[in-house]
Formats: C-alpha cells, structure tokens, sequence
C-alpha cells in the first residue's frame, strides 16, 4: 500500500492525500490550494496525478480546502463516486457554486490586467456548469455506516465536530498484496470538545496508519467562555464609540456560531438588544440554510437552547437580517448607527468583506474582528499583523479601525486537544502522518506525539512524498 501526499503539508491548505491499494487508487479529499493569486492559479488547475486514474474520493468535509477542486478533478476525467456524509454533500452544493463564482471574478480581474500587457488571457479553473456537473458523482452517507467504497475497502464516518457534516475517516483496508488487514484513519480537521452547535469528535481507539491535522500542534486556545466575554466586551466598546464592528468570517461554520453566540448575549441583554446584526454573504445564507436542515447533529447546548426559547431559530433574531442581494449589501455603506457585519470571506481575500473593508477601515471609531485562522500573504493576515497600510481593490489604506482577535471560537482542536485525541488509542498506529498545520506546528505535533505519546514512527511528510506501508 502507498501514500503519496499532494497537499496540506507543511502548509494548512489544498488537503490531498492519495491511497494506492489492490491496483486501485482512492483520494482523500480534493481541496484548493488557497495564498496569493500567483501562487495558487497553475497549482489548482494542473491535478498532481490522472484525474481519469482515481478510482474513488472521500471527502472530510465540504470547506473549499478539502472540497474546492472537485470540479476540476470531474472535469478532468474522474468518474467515480465522491462519498461523504449526507450535511457534507448538502455544504458543497453551496460551497462548490460560490467556488466557481469566485474563479471567474478572479480571472476577469486577472485578465483586465493581463491585456493591457499584452499578456495571454486565462480560464477559470472551473465554471457553474462545472460545479454543478461534478454534484452527479457524490454519494452521501451517514455517521457509523459502513460502506464500501471499493473491492476489499470500507469506509466508515465518525463525527469530527469540525463544521456541520465534517468526518473522521476510518478506513478498513483488506491489503491483498501484503495478505493482511490494515485500518487507516485520517482525522479531516478535528474540531474542539464543549463547542456550542455541534457534536464532540469522536474517540477512535484502533488504527494501523493514521493521518492527523495539525493546525494548533504547537498553540493552545482560550477557553471558549472567554470569547464569549471578549465577544461581548466587543461588541459593547464598539458600540459605545458609534462604530461598527466588521468581521471576516468564514460562510459555513463560524459565521452560524457568531449568530448564535451573538443571539445568547442579546437573550441575556449583555448586549444592546436594538444593535442591528447583518450576515451579509450569500453563501453564509445558503449555508445556514443547510444547517437548518440537520438538527441531527446538534448537541445538547442547542437542543436545550431550542427547548427554552421555545423552538425558536437559533440562527435569527429580532435584530438579524441576512442580506442576499448585491442591493442591500451597498446599502450597509450609509450606515450611520453603530452595527455589526457579518461577512465573507473569512481571510478577507475574496467576496463581500472588501468593500466592508474598504468603506471602514480608516474609521478609528470602527473595530475589525478576526475570528479565525488567516493563511500567510492574506488580507486577514495583514490586518492582524496591523500593518499600518492595506491594500484593498489595488488601493492603499491607512489601518485606523480597531483590530481584535479571538481565538476561543476556533473549530480546530489546539495542542492539548490533538493529544487527547491521540492518546486515546489502545495501541499507538505503527505509522503516523502528521498533515494539514504550518511546519512548525507540524513538527511540534510529531515531537509530542515521539516524546510522550510513545508513537513509533512519525513522519512530516514533504508536499508529494510517498510512503510504502
């Protein structure tokens, strides 16, 4: 059996993870490789192997780092099954359309450039049609079901608690070459235990070979009561100053738990119950939406939250609006009253958020809120790193809004979480891939894992390394 890693290595971005097995060959997600516009265009649109070749793909879970290039890999000749969770196919549906969307806005944004050089035009990635295309080949299953996959391989999904849908991948392999059983497990992105919304991940105790994430290998989260508090400290400073707080969030998972965070500091009136609340991306809409469908996996915090406030949705609120079309998103650039924006994309790379940005950046009575991860070369970077000016739409700003961070609301599990999760198998894997987590994170992740987990063989692998277990 071989590993060959195509991505989320070394890096957090463009998970792709290839299994060779009895002749066959199956992917472990199909992610864009997300960074600058230079880097990622020809890393995207050329696949590292025959997309005609893979036999099957598995998908953790439907955010565009693990989803994103499915269309090109069908596009490119990939006729198998895509088989994920049922919330995943629903998620990419959304997500795989906006994807598109966004690879044409780019590459005309790119080409207005590219000819007044004389340059040759590009193509996007994917289109619509493309996207849609590719939504023939997934096959949805749920959590603890069996399945297989291909001859002599069974996959089974286990709640990740990531975003909605996002699953453990465990992997029960008859590797007739070597006439023996082997069970792989790939974590997907672990999420974090006693999060509002959704259920734990679940414990996995036996594996051969594992593949885990290691996003927060080396940093610890605040605690998640005290984001709440931050969240809420503010929300209140802000709104005593006359601003506005604008926060790049991503459409599908953090921005449901800012709404919902937000909805219980309104309930318990720790927050201005007349400060108006604006999701203004469409995709976070369809989204929600999608969240609404699956009150199968909520956990007991939200199922309580429904009992006592009488069924009530816990995304929407007196003061809630969502703002599909591109009307009422310019309407909020006349705002006068102190607000809170909700918006995409969640690295401030893309959609929305830049003309949120671009309208209130240079307001010191404003505050920039970033609640997530942002990738190196990223406007979501810069502003955390407060760099004095910014570039937005090719124009330079002066950063003068307030800048804040929380931590708390990550989806990731921190180092302290990982290991738990880790150490709860019975017997360590015999060989351990540390993936998807910055270099450093990475090693550190595989040092512990070394040092006090007794793990006895762990790798970082390079981008398109193999390995033969």
């Amino acid at each position: 059996m071989k590993l060959t890693f195509h991505g989320a290595v070394r890096t957090v971005t463009g998970s792709q993870h290839l299994i060779e097995v009895n002749g066959k060959k199956l992917l472990l997600d199909c992610g864009l490789y997300q960074g600058s516009r230079k880097d990622t265009y020809a890393r995207n649109q050329v696949l590292p192997f025959n997309a005609a070749e893979i036999d099957a793909l598995i998908l953790s879970h439907a955010h565009i780092d693990h989803c994103g290039n499915v269309p090109n890999l069908v596009k490119s000749g990939f006729q198998g099954h895509i088989v994920c969770t049922y919330a995943t196919r629903d998620l990419a549906t959304v997500m795989l359309r906006d994807s598109a969307k966004i690879q044409q806005y780019d590459v005309a944004y790119l080409n207005k450039k590219r000819e007044k050089q004389n340059l040759p035009l590009l193509a996007p990635i994917y289109d619509l049609a493309d996207a849609v295309e590719s939504l023939k080949n997934f096959v949805g299953i749920g959590y603890e079901r069996p399945f297989l996959v291909l001859p002599g391989v069974t996959v089974t999904f286990y709640d990740a608690g990531h975003i909605l849908g996002s699953a453990i991948t465990v992997l029960d392999i008859e590797d007739q070459e070597q006439k023996r059983d082997v069970r792989l497990v790939f974590s997907g992105d672990l999420g974090r235990p006693d999060r509002p919304i959704l259920r734990d991940p679940t414990f996995i105790d036996e594996a051969d070979v594992l593949l885990v994430e290691s996003t927060y290998g080396n940093r610890l989260h605040e605690a998640q009561e005290d984001g709440s508090r931050k969240l809420e400290r503010i929300v209140n400073e802000t709104y005593k100053r006359g601003g506005k707080l604008i926060v790049p969030a991503f459409a599908v998972g953090r921005t449901q738990e800012l709404v919902y965070r937000l909805h219980q500091l309104v309930e318990r009136r720790d927050i201005p119950p007349h400060l108006p609340v604006y999701v203004d991306s469409p995709m976070a809409i369809d989204a929600t939406s999608v969240y609404r469908l699956h009150p199968e996996a909520y956990d007991e915090e939200i199922s309580k939250f429904l009992l006592e406030n009488g069924g009530n949705d816990p995304f929407g609120f007196d003061m809630m609006r969502y703002t599909r079309s591109t009307a009422e998103s310019k309407e909020l650039n006349f705002l006068a009253e102190p607000a809170v924006i909700i918006s995409a994309s969640g690295m401030a790379e893309a959609g929305r958020i830049l003309h949120h940005l671009k309208n209130n950046v240079e307001d010191p009575r404003n505050t920039i809120l970033i609640v997530g991860w942002q990738a190196p070369h990223t406007l979501g970077r810069r502003i955390v790193e407060k760099q004095p000016r910014v570039h937005i739409f090719g124009e330079e700003y002066h950063l003068k809004a307030q800048v804040e961070t929380i931590n708390g609301f990550s989806a990731h599990a921190d180092r302290h979480e990982l290991l738990a999760w880790t150490g709860r198998y019975r017997q360590r894997p015999s060989h351990t891939y540390i993936v998807h987590g910055e270099e450093e994170a990475s090693l550190a992740l595989a040092d512990a894992l070394r040092d006090q987990q007794g793990f006895p063989d762990v790798h970082v692998p390079e981008l398109g390394q193999s390995f033969s277990v």
